[in-house]
C-alpha cells in the first residue's frame, strides 16, 4: 500500500526526539542534529515545520532568528527521511516556506545546493551582494522583492560550533 505525507506543519512539543533521529539519518554526522539543540536550548528558533507521514516524521526544516539583518530568517536545516528522498517532499516544502517568506514579506537566508533552493524558490542572485562568513556563491534569499540587498550577514551564535 502506498503511504503518502500529511500537510507540513508546526512542529509539536514532544516530537523533538523523532526530529533528532531524522536529523541523525539524513546526515553524516550529528551536526545538523546538535545545532538544532543548540539553536532551541539559547531561543534562537522562530520556528520549526514537520512533514508527518504515518506515526513519524520524514521532513523537517527549521527558522532561526538572524542577529543581523535584524528581522530576516536563517533557514538551517532541511532533512528529509533517506528512504523517502527523491519523491519531491524537501522541494515542497521549500516551495511553502518561499510562498509564505513572500506573502509576509519576510526575508529568509539559506546557505546550500544552489539548483535545489532555486527550483523551490530562493534565489543566488539576490544573495550576489550579500556579506556573509559563509560562500555567498550558495547564499540564497527568499522573500518579497527581488533587490540584492548589500547586507552584513551575522548568524546566531549556535551556527560558529559547526565551522
Amino acid at each position: 500500500m502506498l503511504e503518502f505525507p500529511d500537510h507540513a506543519r508546526e512542529m509539536r512539543r514532544g516530537e523533538e526526539d523523532a526530529v533528532d533521529a531524522l536529523l541523525r539519518a539524513a546526515f553524516e554526522t550529528g551536526a545538523e542534529a546538535d545545532l538544532v539543540h543548540n539553536l532551541r536550548k539559547s531561543g534562537q528558533i522562530a520556528g520549526e515545520t514537520v512533514l508527518p507521514m504515518g506515526d513519524r516524521i520524514v521532513g523537517y526544516y527549521a527558522l532561526s532568528k538572524m542577529v543581523a539583518p535584524k528581522k530576516w530568517l536563517c533557514l538551517a536545516p532541511v532533512a528529509v527521511a533517506p528512504d523517502v528522498q527523491g519523491r519531491r517532499y524537501g522541494t515542497r516544502m521549500m516551495g511553502m516556506l518561499t510562498e509564505w517568506a513572500r506573502l509576509s514579506k519576510s526575508t529568509v537566508v539559506v546557505l546550500g545546493g544552489v539548483p535545489f533552493y532555486e527550483r523551490a524558490g530562493f534565489s543566488a542572485a539576490r544573495g550576489a551582494n550579500l556579506t556573509s562568513p559563509y560562500p555567498i556563491s550558495h547564499t540564497m534569499l527568499a522573500g518579497e522583492g527581488s533587490s540584492a540587498p548589500s547586507e552584513t550577514l551575522v548568524y546566531p551564535q549556535s551556527f560558529s560550533k559547526l565551522d
